[in-house]
Formats: structure tokens, sequence, C-alpha cells
């Protein structure tokens, strides 16, 4: 491949990515309702881009989840209702529960550093009012703990996971009931776990996390249903 090839693939992978984040931002906080249709051309011009440009940003989106796409037909933003919501918080909850004994055994020098750090981003980004930001370190967090869990093969589900019940708590409460702040600050009980190894606590922080994310957690996590071993 010759250089101007080169330099044109990477430019194009950039505008993909920039594209694939736009819209899975406007997809997450429902700026892009459920079943709105994306037009390739229609966002090719809003993005000043190619048509393959915008399909690789759509395969991707797909890949996650967020857009289903048929052939020679238009894509659409991806439904979002509660009973997918309900299991995707279960398999959260199994994943990241029974991960926490691992982690706590694990030699991850860095892992507390890695999310006190994520942790004051989430609260920078509170302050600022940015709500996706936020969100993204959330993930980032969550994803940076379960790492230490070394099973790599299951990251992709938790990601789902996670954005997933993100994306159907916004479109399923009114912005002044989600305090930013308060969002950022819920993970203190987990780091608390962790720098203490404590591993029960661990487990049990990362169960009432999970379980009071969304309005129907607390339902969905009767009382005295367990995580599995």
């Amino acid at each position: 491949m010759s250089l101007a090839e080169t330099l044109g693939a990477r430019r194009q992978r950039s505008r993909s990515e920039a594209a694939e984040h736009a819209l899975r931002r406007d997809i997450v906080l429902g700026t892009l309702a459920p079943g709105a249709a994306l037009r390739e051309l229609d966002l090719a011009q809003r993005f000043n881009c190619a048509q393959g440009t915008i399909r690789e940003a759509l395969m991707r989106l797909s890949e996650d989840g967020l857009v289903t796409r048929r052939a020679r037909r238009d894509t659409h933003v991806a439904p979002a209702n509660p009973d997918d919501a309900q299991e995707l918080l279960r398999i959260r909850r199994d994943i990241e529960c029974r991960a926490a004994i691992r982690v706590i055994e694990s030699r991850d020098e860095t892992l507390l550093s890695d999310l006190d750090t994520l942790m004051q981003s989430m609260r920078l980004a509170a302050l600022q009012g940015d709500e996706y930001t936020l969100m993204e370190h959330d993930r980032g967090f969550h994803l940076r703990l379960f790492e230490a869990a070394s099973t790599p093969m299951v990251e992709p589900v938790l990601f789902r996971c996670l954005l997933h019940t993100q994306r159907f708590k916004i479109l399923n409460s009114e912005p002044e009931s989600r305090n930013l702040q308060d969002t950022a600050d819920r993970h203190l009980s987990i780091l608390e776990s962790l720098e203490t190894r404590d591993a029960e606590g661990l487990t049990q922080a990362l169960s009432h996390h999970i379980a009071t994310i969304v309005d129907f957690g607390p339902e969905v996590f009767a009382a005295g249903e367990r995580v599995r071993s």
C-alpha cells in the first residue's frame, strides 16, 4: 500500500470512529429514539464523509446491539425494552460479583490507582454536567475492575451489559432524577472494599450498586436471591 493510500485509510478510520462515537452518544442519550431510521446517505452528509465510512460505523454499532441492520433496508436504532434490561442486569451482577474473589486475589498493582483516576474523571464530568462522558468513565471503571479477574473472554459480554443498562436508565428516567455527582460517588464503597481486600464486602458493594442502577432493580433482585456460584 502506498503512503497516500495508508494516510487515506487512516483518515477514513478516524472519520468512521468520530461518526460512531457521535451516533453512540445520540443513541444512548435518546437523542436518536428507539426505532429511528438511520440512512447512510443522510449520515454521510451530516458527517461530511463517504457512505462507506458511515457503513463501517453502523456495523460496529450493530455489533454492540445499538442498531439493527438488514440487507437492502435502512438501519434502525435498536429498541430498549424492560425484559432485555432485566436480563442484562442479572447477567451483569453475576459476572461482576462472581469475579470479586479473583479481583481481590489478583496482583494488579495499578488497579486501585486506575480506578481512583476513573472515579475522579466521573466527578469532573458530573461537575461539568456531561452525563455521557460520566457514563463512559463509569463503564471504564467497571471494565478496569473486571480486567483484574483475568477472564478476557467475558469482557465483551460485560461491556454490552454496562452499555445497555445505562441506556435503559437514561431512556426511562427524568434528567432531574439522575444526580450526576451521586452517580460518581456510588463507586466509593467498591473502592473501599478493594482497599481493605474484603472479597465479601466487594461482592456486596457490587451487588447493591448494580441492583440500584435502575428503578426496577430491587424487584429484579428480590430479597433472598443470591449470586449463582
